[in-house]
């Protein structure tokens, strides 16, 4: 359930709980029944769905409602409203209110922070498989036109055996921020592999796709963290993500084998210059 509704159930609980305290109040309260406790119950709805401020809020709201009752309840003595007793009735809503408003509270940035991590790479700080899948699944549902792309890095293994693991971590963290920053703001750019990337480009058609790989390929190779990328157009080459994602890797992995034959090949021998 979203965040959003939840919180308005909330309130409208709250109110609704208000309402028939003090309904019951009015009709059934008698000295020593205590019906007024109940307030607690629509205090620390409100207070859940606000925060401290609305509870308090809220429990400033339940001493006004106890107050009228006993005014307009025949069976409560009035007198009784002049006593410490009310008074301190008024001040434990008002608290209660309050804290359970903030532990609300705090627990709803826990739980973001959470949130945050759960989707997010520790290493590179960007979204993570699990984000990218929502990412792309969204995408979908919407059903316009998208490339997906996917990055390999060429390197890493290099980086390393020769430079030591912590170089290696360091290229995929700059790997990561070149991507995110050559990208639009409609773009969406994860980590989905130990050194494989994949991103999601609002690009029309192949065409788009084709062009957009060779410009990131060529920014990479400028930043020492080379990368291949393959790349598959939606709906031309797939209707759902596991075509999408196969096609791009595909096309990465054909990519990766042309390259590595290329620099195989000897240059030919100046026949004339032996």
């Amino acid at each position: 359930m979203p965040a959003a509704l939840s919180r308005r159930l909330l309130v409208c609980a709250s109110f609704a709980c208000s309402a028939i305290v003090f309904a019951c109040f009015v009709v059934y309260e008698r000295p020593g029944l205590g019906i007024g406790h109940f307030y607690y119950l629509a205090i620390a709805l409100a207070a859940m769905a606000g925060g401290a401020t609305v509870g308090a809020l809220a429990g400033g709201v339940a001493t006004a409602l106890y107050v009228l009752g006993v005014l307009v309840n025949a069976q409560v003595p009035s007198n009784e409203l002049l006593t410490t007793g009310t008074v301190t009735r008024g001040l434990t809503y008002v608290t209660i209110g309050a804290l359970i408003g903030w532990f609300a509270s705090h627990h709803r940035s826990m739980v973001d922070e959470l949130r945050v991590l759960a989707e997010r790479d520790i290493l590179t700080g960007l979204p993570n498989t699990r984000a990218f899948e929502a990412a792309i699944t969204r995408r979908l549902a919407a059903g316009r036109p998208f490339a997906l792309l996917v990055a390999d890095m060429d390197a890493l293994r290099d980086f390393n055996r020769d430079e030591g693991f912590t170089a290696g971590n360091d290229a995929l963290r700059r790997l990561g921020d070149s991507l995110a920053k050559s990208l639009g703001s409609d773009d969406d750019v994860a980590r989905v592999g130990s050194d494989e990337f994949a991103i999601l480009a609002s690009v029309h058609n192949q065409d788009g796709a084709a062009r957009l790989a060779t410009k990131l390929e060529r920014m990479l190779a400028d930043d020492r963290t080379k990368a291949t990328l393959g790349w598959a157009a939606f709906p031309q080459e797939g209707d759902n993500a596991l075509a999408l994602y196969r096609a791009a890797s595909e096309r990465l992995y054909a990519r990766k084998v042309m390259r590595s034959y290329l620099r195989a090949v000897p240059e030919p021998i100046d026949q004339a210059a032996g």
